[in-house]
């Protein structure tokens, strides 16, 4: 089936949920662009237009399972949203999964049934 519109994911390939998600995207007939950003990484105003675009604070993307949040000291609720964003770009790892991003919207897939809202 042709690509209705263009579907981005932001995946990692280790993450089953990311893996369901992209699997969901694929069967709905879309050819997405797959961005696997541990790989390519982020950069602080893509973080910052992502996030607002799914309506997200950076605390509320953040990947709280991650070790790295513990160890660098991200749990605390004091930490600033500016402290959180530098702490994604350096280590890509901090921001949940997957972010899709359509025509229709931008999200985090979690649960992973959300991605239906923009395709």
């Amino acid at each position: 089936m042709a690509n209705k519109f263009l579907v981005t994911i932001y995946h990692n390939p280790k993450c089953s949920t990311s893996r369901q998600v992209l699997a969901m995207i694929r069967t709905a007939g879309h050819a997405p662009d797959v961005i696997e950003y541990l790989k390519v990484g982020w950069t602080k105003k893509q973080l910052k237009e992502l996030f607002a675009a799914a309506g997200l604070t950076p605390r509320q993307a953040l990947r709280t399972k991650a070790a790295e949040a513990e160890e660098l000291g991200l749990l605390d609720p004091k930490v600033s949203d500016a402290k959180l964003l530098d702490a994604m770009v350096a280590h890509p790892v901090l921001v949940e999964r997957p972010f899709v991003v359509s025509a229709k919207g931008t999200l985090l897939a979690r649960p992973k049934e959300r991605v239906k809202e923009v395709l």
